[in-house]
């Protein structure tokens, strides 16, 4: 809108809310034969850390009385001796959070996604390279190495914070550990998020252990089911070797703004709350898709 006054031109800008946030995705499923563990959701923030090693994110300016939606990521899922699937994504208006990439089956290649999922070799080469994260939210899934007595052997899925480690199809027969998570502060405490889920290994041998911030465990031996990863943390399952992979953490939507700036209303669709921490608000969205407005 423009104004005239006294021969002066007025620029009226509508009064807005700074919002910092914690955009987490839901994290891969590890998968059910021989295999890999899921990697972690992407992890967007504007405090303290973010994903993939990369620059905080920039607050979002928002308009009052302006519907803004959000989505809070899936993770994916494993039936027994199946080939997972990877998280799915979480929105915040224009800030979209990438699903974690699923583990690897056998010989089919682990999923691409916020972090990657972890490889799996059971092939005479007992070589597999694990999947790429996502830039800014993610890191890769840990490979497979050491051809010599290859079988079923995962790598550990990526973290929010860390590589994946690698699984060993030597003599030793290791599953990977997960890629650790991200520690973030938005919420007035520190919590660490978005771990990768570990690999499988035969009995008798170590299966990877989940990265910090909700990862689950790969699984040791024949069969079995895997560990998933923690709700709400955007993190991997782990790998199983004839069961089921551990289902990936579903995600989460964190918002922060200043209690001065406005009330927000969370629309249907969604669960979320709303806390008071000193002079800013905290509101946490767990689950669902629909929209978000201030006034």
């Amino acid at each position: 809108m423009l104004n005239i006054i006294a021969g002066v031109l007025d620029v009226y800008a509508p009064p807005k809310v700074t919002v910092d946030y914690l955009v987490i995705a839901g994290g891969g499923a590890g998968s059910g034969g021989s295999s890999g563990g899921g990697g972690a959701g992407g992890l967007r923030s504007t405090v303290t850390a973010t994903g993939g090693g990369g620059s905080l994110e920039t607050a979002l300016s928002l308009n009052l009385s302006t519907n803004y939606t959000v989505t809070v990521g899936a993770g994916g899922t494993c039936a027994s001796n199946a080939l997972g699937t990877s998280g799915t994504n979480s929105v915040l208006a224009s800030v979209t959070s990438t699903g974690g990439g699923f583990g690897g089956y056998y010989d089919t290649n682990p999923g691409t996604g916020g972090s990657g999922g972890g490889a799996c070799s059971l092939m005479a080469s007992g070589v597999a390279t694990g999947a790429s994260g996502t830039a800014n939210q993610g890191y890769a899934g840990g490979s497979v190495i050491n051809g010599i007595n290859a079988v079923a052997t995962g790598g550990g899925g990526g973290g929010a914070g860390a590589v994946g480690a690698e699984g060993n199809a030597g003599n030793n027969n290791d599953g990977g550990n997960g890629g650790n998570g991200v520690a973030v502060s938005i919420s007035g405490s520190s919590v660490t998020y978005a771990g990768g889920g570990g690999g499988a290994c035969p009995g008798g041998h170590s299966a990877g252990s989940g990265g910090s911030g909700g990862g689950g465990a790969g699984y040791a031996g024949f069969p079995g089911d895997a560990t998933a990863g923690t709700i709400n943390t955007g993190s991997g399952g782990g790998g199983a070797r004839g069961g089921a992979g551990g289902a990936g953490g579903s995600g989460i939507v964190i918002l922060k703004y200043l209690t001065s700036q406005g009330t927000i209303t969370i629309g249907s669709g969604l669960t979320g709350s709303t806390a008071t921490n000193g002079s800013y608000k905290i509101t946490t969205i767990t689950a669902g898709t629909g929209n978000v407005s201030w006034a």
